[in-house]
C-alpha cells in the first residue's frame, strides 16, 4: 500500500480540533450589539396580531410594544427599527399622514424613549410607501414616481421623528438626493444630532414578499424597479453608496443580504463608514418554512447566514432572527 502520510508541519485540522480551539483562532465574531431588531407598530394602544408570512413576528399597539421592548432589552437588545401601520382610511396619493405628529411613529417614538431613554438606540423607517394609497414609495405622476415632487414627503416625515426624540431615522425610499434633503431639513431645524442610516444600496427583491404583508406596503399596481436597484448590478451600488456618503449619511446599508454578499464586501471595501445589511424577510421566512417542514436546521441556518453577513464586511444586521437568537444563547 502505497504511504499517503503528510509531513507534519502543516495540518490546519489542528485549529479545528475542539470548540475551544475553533472559538479561539475564530475570525469573524457575532455579538448582541452587532444586532437591530425591527418591530411593526399598529396604530392603537394595545393589541398583538400574529403575522402568518412571518413566524415568530408580530404587528403590535404601543403598550404592547413597550413590554415587548423591555424583554427583548433583557436578552440583550440594543437598538430597534421601527416600521408604522397606517390608521384605517388615512392613506392618501401623497402619503401626507405619515408626517402628522398623531401618526403612529412619531406617537410610539416618544413614548418609547420617555420610558427606555438612551439606553435603547431607536431608529425608524422612512417611507411614505404604508401611507399612500397606491403603495409606492413617492408621489406619483403620470411616468410613474416623481422623484423631486417626492422629496418634501420625505423630508416631513424624518422632522416628524426627530421631533419625537429618534435616535436615528433610515431613508428606505430611494429616491435620488433624499440624504441630503434629509440632512439639510434635520439641521435647519437644530436636530444635527440625529443620525442617518440611509438605505443606500436597496435593490427591486423578490425577497420582501413577507414584509409587504407585514406593514400592508405592496404597490397597488406597477413595481419598483424604476427606483430600486437592479438585482444586475453592483458598479451601481458603489456610486449610490459613495452619493449618500456626499450628502452625509451616517451609516449606509445593504439590502438585502444574502443575496448581495459581493455587494456588502465592495460596498465595506469602498467606505469607512459603518455598514449595515438588511436580513430581510424573506430570508428569514425561508429558513421558518423550512425548519417547519423539517428540512433545515432553523438555529444552524440562521446563524450561518449571521456569520456570513458578518464576514462579508457588515457591521450591523437588521434581521429578525435577533430576538431568537439571543433568548436562545445562540451567539
Amino acid at each position: 500500500m502505497t504511504d499517503v502520510s503528510l509531513p507534519g508541519r502543516h495540518r490546519p485540522r489542528r485549529l479545528r480540533r475542539t470548540a475551544a480551539m475553533r472559538n479561539l483562532v475564530a475570525e469573524t465574531t457575532l455579538r448582541p450589539e452587532h444586532l437591530v431588531m425591527p418591530y411593526f407598530v399598529l396604530p392603537a394602544e394595545s393589541g398583538r396580531e400574529e403575522i402568518p408570512s412571518m413566524p415568530g413576528i408580530e404587528r403590535q399597539g404601543t403598550d404592547d410594544l413597550l413590554r415587548q421592548l423591555e424583554a427583548d432589552m433583557e436578552l440583550g437588545i440594543r437598538s430597534a427599527l421601527l416600521f408604522g401601520l397606517a390608521e384605517d382610511g388615512s392613506k392618501t396619493p401623497d402619503g401626507s399622514n405619515a408626517s402628522s405628529p398623531t401618526a403612529v411613529v412619531p406617537k410610539v417614538v416618544e413614548r418609547v424613549k420617555d420610558t427606555f431613554g438612551d439606553d435603547l438606540l431607536v431608529l425608524t423607517d422612512v417611507c411614505v410607501c404604508a401611507y399612500t394609497d397606491h403603495g409606492h414609495c413617492g408621489v406619483l405622476d403620470e411616468h410613474g414616481v416623481h422623484n423631486d415632487a417626492s422629496l418634501p414627503s420625505l423630508v416631513n416625515m424624518a422632522l416628524a421623528h426627530a421631533r419625537a426624540g429618534v435616535d436615528v431615522v433610515a431613508p428606505s425610499d430611494m429616491m435620488d438626493g433624499r440624504v441630503g434633503a434629509i440632512r439639510d431639513a434635520l439641521d435647519d431645524e437644530g436636530f444635527d444630532r440625529v443620525g442617518i442610516m440611509s438605505y443606500s444600496v436597496k435593490y427591486a427583491s423578490a425577497y420582501y414578499g413577507p414584509f409587504r404583508d407585514a406593514a400592508d406596503s405592496a404597490p397597488g399596481k406597477g413595481d419598483r424597479r424604476g427606483y430600486q436597484m437592479d438585482p444586475r448590478n453592483a458598479l451601481e451600488a458603489l456610486r449610490e453608496a459613495e452619493l449618500d456618503e456626499d450628502e452625509g449619511a451616517d451609516m449606509l446599508m445593504v439590502k438585502p443580504a444574502l443575496a448581495y454578499l459581493d455587494v456588502i464586501s465592495r460596498v465595506a471595501e469602498q467606505s469607512t463608514l459603518p455598514l449595515a445589511a438588511y436580513n430581510v424577510s424573506g430570508e428569514y421566512s425561508a429558513v421558518k418554512a423550512g425548519a417547519q417542514l423539517g428540512w433545515l436546521d432553523a438555529r444552524a441556518v440562521a446563524m450561518e447566514n449571521l456569520y456570513a453577513i458578518r464576514r462579508a464586511g457588515a457591521d450591523i444586521i437588521i434581521t429578525y432572527h435577533a430576538r431568537e437568537a439571543l433568548a436562545g444563547r445562540w451567539l
